[in-house]
């Protein structure tokens, strides 16, 4: 852990840069360019907007607030958490070339793949605050405690791209299998539904063990159930020891496979 953090500040400027060319990169070829990156999400929440609004007619207030604005409050850090699931988790392999054919520090391609990701959250996090702003629905003090959230799950899905990119480096056929997971993971976490609803005691408890749902219900603290995150300690004390096990797990197996990574791809 020592090392790691190591080389997170020592290359912090190259991470930053590398950040910021790895967004370029991935947009520049796209038609629309940047207006791309927010495009895609935008119209993905129109889409369930349109199903749940529209078709289905879900018209009622959760919390005191229109659904729509409970839904992108959830749905914003989902996209982030998708990002790393699908594209973080072989960036690696993305950037063989930095790995095989110069002396460069695995360990910071998964850091500046995810900030790549958190600076397109970020502009979603204003979109948010805009649509809240546009509907006249006003913030409250709880608002304060969103860069708590933000900084957990940025720490939490940055040590999983680092275990999952490395272990993805090794093996195409697991990038595959972790993929084919994420419709589950989104269905499963309470994001287009609200978990306390359910009306299986054991089933909702076990909901509460997944952490993309401690994040989402943790945004959603902020912006519409107004709850301290201290009113919630069982939660917060799970998804600390999840965090934990992620960076044992992260740290221990990137040690043992940093110096194969090289040969392997």
């Amino acid at each position: 852990m020592k090392n790691y953090i190591k080389e997170q500040i020592t290359n912090r400027k190259k991470i930053l840069f590398l950040a910021k060319i790895d967004l370029i990169k991935t947009y520049r070829s796209a038609t629309l360019g940047w207006f791309w990156a927010i495009f895609k999400p935008a119209f993905a929440i129109f889409v369930y907007y349109f199903t749940f609004i529209i078709g289905l007619k879900v018209s009622k207030n959760i919390f005191g607030y229109p659904y729509f604005l409970w839904l992108i409050s959830g749905i914003v850090p989902w996209f982030f958490i998708r990002d790393i699931i699908q594209d973080g988790i072989e960036c690696i392999r993305k950037y063989h070339y930095l790995v095989t054919k110069i002396k460069f520090n695995v360990s910071i391609i998964p850091t500046y793949t995810t900030i790549s990701s958190f600076y397109i959250h970020l502009i979603l996090l204003i979109i948010t605050f805009l649509c809240f702003i546009i509907s006249n629905n006003s913030f409250t003090l709880y608002i304060i405690q969103l860069p708590v959230y933000v900084i957990l799950m940025f720490l939490f899905f940055n040590f999983l791209n680092l275990l999952l990119s490395s272990l993805s480096a090794v093996s195409k056929d697991f990038a595959s299998f972790i993929k084919s997971f994420t419709t589950a993971i989104f269905w499963l976490s309470g994001i287009i539904y609200d978990i306390e609803s359910i009306n299986i005691p054991w089933l909702k408890y076990l909901f509460y063990l997944n952490p993309v749902t401690f994040i989402v219900n943790g945004y959603r603290n902020c912006f519409i159930k107004h709850i301290w995150i201290w009113n919630e300690p069982i939660q917060g004390i799970v998804f600390l020891i999840e965090l934990t096990i992620i960076i044992f797990l992260s740290i221990k197996t990137y040690n043992k496979l940093k110096k194969e990574i090289p040969d392997l791809l």
